[in-house]
């Protein structure tokens, strides 16, 4: 065994790992030994028989939570397992909070304290009512379009008059008051209340001088119409393509990719946070950044597979669910990824990093880091870096960019997986032949 998110070894006792068992209570539950040294050592501990008798009701008594306490054996040495179930309500170690990141315990505090405490209560911060709001509030022009969106999934909706009874059949008023999903879905003001909940477009030159920006305010239904618009009316540019005598504009990112990412970030926010979400538009990338963790069980590599949808804001995403704007299977990331590789643009980044949760579109599919991601060595890489500057490249400029002795069969293979790997296209017989960027 190893330490780890649900494991802990202890050589004795001290009643200062309570707080351990806290955590473990906090999260998922775990185990921590104790008589087991750092490295997964059994040292053994000379008082087990006391500790078997004292251990669960000073636990009980200091956290008000029961485990079982198993005495274990290996080479002659004692040692005891201390089996930790998860909780269902918060438990608090003298009147602090702990959860397990990792193979570490760590306190919560501020923001996390509330996300967490709330979590805990079994009522999401979407879910809470907002006491000083009226259907006056409410902008009944988007609640109409709702309800033609909204008609095959809940057909009786259309012919629902009363703000009411529509409220009720969404779960979006208890004891006659509005809830904080309701007014951020279908306010006319939500900023009144919110006044984080906007999106903000910044075009960018380099890393961090802006041209011109955008802040875009309203309901979430309104921020998705609008975000989208000024999107591509003002930061992107559209190619204009033909289909026979149709003529098309494809957008430089997939218009379907951007938009299943901002309805994520919109919905999937932590809006007890201050930040608002963001849109960064640079030279070569566009990056959609929301305030919020993934939560435990989520990893950044399970969004690129089939995974369980957990929404931060279940009533949020019920309602998109409800007008056809979502899935409610997951499936959200895996589309964002197949939409760019199937317009022939890299696989596109999620990164979760200090709180806050990026996606990251690429432009240019040859850029040294997805050129390393697709397999290139550093031969290739410098051989296409060179074609994408250059217009083409042959072998004989190939040679003198590897600048160091490699045999000439080599820097043929080099070339000719590229050819096969789709990334160059050759030009001409054997004889003079050079390469260009196949797009």
């Amino acid at each position: 065994m190893k330490e780890a998110q649900n494991i802990e070894f202890k050589t004795s006792w001290q009643d200062e790992y309570l707080k351990i068992i806290s955590a473990f209570a906090n999260c998922s539950g775990g185990k921590i030994y104790i008589g087991i040294d750092d490295k997964g050592n059994v040292a053994g501990i000379k008082n087990v028989k006391e500790l078997l008798e004292t251990l669960p009701n000073k636990i009980r008594n200091k956290l008000g939570i029961i485990v079982s306490v198993n005495l274990l054996k290996q080479d002659n040495k004692e040692y005891l397992e201390v089996e930790v179930k998860p909780a269902t309500f918060p438990v608090s170690y003298e009147g602090k909070f702990y959860i397990r990141s990792g193979s570490t315990t760590q306190e919560l505090t501020g923001q996390e304290l509330t996300n967490f405490l709330l979590e805990k209560s079994g009522i999401t911060w979407d879910e809470r009512c907002e006491e000083e709001t009226n259907y006056n509030d409410i902008d009944i022009s988007t609640l109409e379009k709702f309800k033609d969106l909204a008609r095959d999934k809940i057909p009786s909706i259309i012919q629902e008059q009363h703000i009411n009874r529509i409220f009720q059949k969404l779960n979006l008023i208890k004891n006659e008051t509005i809830k904080r999903a309701g007014i951020l879905l279908f306010g006319k003001d939500p900023q009144r209340f919110y006044p984080q909940a906007v999106v903000k477009i910044g075009r960018f030159k380099g890393s961090t001088e802006i041209l011109f920006h955008d802040l875009i305010e309203g309901n979430l239904f309104e921020q998705l119409e609008k975000t989208l618009e000024i999107l591509k009316s003002k930061y992107l540019i559209s190619k204009i393509e033909f289909e026979g005598i149709q003529r098309k504009e494809k957008l430089e990112y997939p218009y379907e990719a951007l938009r299943e990412a901002i309805i994520n970030a919109l919905i999937h926010r932590d809006y007890l946070g201050t930040s608002n979400v963001q849109i960064r538009v640079y030279d070569d990338k566009l990056i959609i950044m929301n305030e919020g963790k993934l939560p435990p069980e989520l990893s950044i590599e399970k969004l690129k597979t089939d995974h369980l949808s957990k929404p931060r804001n279940p009533l949020l995403a019920s309602i998109f669910y409800f007008a056809g704007f979502i899935e409610s299977w997951g499936s959200g990331t895996l589309k964002i990824i197949n939409t760019c590789k199937n317009e022939g643009l890299p696989e596109p980044d999620f990164e979760n990093d200090s709180g806050i949760m990026n996606v990251i579109f690429y432009k240019d599919i040859f850029t040294e880091e997805n050129l390393r991601k697709m397999g290139l060595n550093e031969r290739q890489i410098k051989g296409v870096i060179y074609a994408k500057e250059n217009g083409t490249i042959t072998l004989s400029e190939y040679r003198q960019l590897v600048q160091r002795k490699v045999e000439e069969r080599t820097l043929r293979r080099d070339l000719e997986d590229l050819v096969n790997n789709n990334v160059l296209k050759p030009i001409g017989e054997k004889k003079g032949r050079y390469y260009e960027l196949l797009k």
